[in-house]
């Protein structure tokens, strides 16, 4: 039997589209391990087309909770276009709802969330911080209400995931000189970046317990002291050309961290 895939396409968190999968796979507790991607926050055609593609090859069922009409017509039509089993959970609802009301709806997207916005916004803050992780998308950094750079080992995943239990919106990117930076990190506002970093020593010590914790060789280029300055002087760099707030993580918990961040965030 062919593994069930369900791929839940968001232009907000996606928890609408979550549950009510989950009440329908509630329905099929034959089902073992269901395999359910989420994807949040989608907002432009070609971040929909590269979904749908991946949907196409790994024969997954499509469900959507997008108010975007023209975003949804683009998810109908390429569907319809190469059989993707498709289903659409907020479409017909609003039309009808239109029709029988004579309103027309706001198009708002995450708009249910207003419901209890404390709590939805860390919802949100925590996907936008998975989603925009390790730079793993440009596209956050404009979006993001807080920047966080800085070379491997300075803690900036658990920092944004800390910062995103707050409701801040974090996108992180680490430092590495041979790799070139996005254009979209010169687009963001200085009093939004913020620049970690710490004595050679300190990530030096931290990269070989590392590498020991995983079993590898402690001699490698990552771990190597040259190196390490190296990237640190490159990170030095970068935040003068950025203008970023630069702070020194050596000897301070995450919690200090964030609190700082916070403190000249919102100052």
């Amino acid at each position: 039997m062919t593994a069930l895939k369900i791929f839940i396409l968001s232009d907000a968190v996606g928890e609408t589209g979550q549950r009510v999968v989950q009440a329908t796979l509630a329905q099929f507790p034959m089902i073992e391990h269901p395999e359910i991607k989420r994807y949040p926050f989608i907002d432009s055609a070609d971040e929909i087309r590269g979904i749908l593609s991946d949907a196409k090859k790994e024969q997954a069922i499509v469900v959507t909770t997008i108010v975007n009409s023209d975003l949804n017509q683009l998810v109908n039509d390429y569907s319809q276009k190469y059989q993707i089993p498709y289903i659409d959970y907020m479409s017909n609802m609003l039309q009808l709802i239109s029709q029988k009301t004579g309103y027309e709806p706001v198009y708002q997207s995450g708009a249910m969330h207003e419901l209890d916005k404390e709590y939805f916004e860390r919802v949100a803050a925590i996907e936008f911080a998975v989603k925009y992780d390790d730079g793993k998308s440009a596209a956050g950094f404009t979006k993001a209400d807080i920047v966080i750079l800085g070379v491997s080992r300075t803690s900036k995943t658990p920092l944004s995931m800390y910062l995103a239990n707050k409701a801040y919106k974090v996108a992180n990117l680490p430092l590495i000189p041979d790799v070139a930076l996005p254009e979209q990190l010169f687009q963001v506002e200085r009093h939004r970046i913020f620049g970690l970093t710490a004595s050679p020593d300190y990530i030096f010590n931290i990269r070989q317990e590392r590498l020991r914790m995983m079993g590898l060789d402690t001699t490698s280029q990552y771990s190597d002291y040259e190196r390490i300055c190296e990237e640190l002087s490159y990170a030095e760099e970068l935040y003068a050309r950025l203008g970023a707030t630069v702070i020194n993580v050596e000897n301070r918990s995450i919690e200090e961290t964030a609190q700082l961040i916070e403190q000249i965030w919102q100052r």
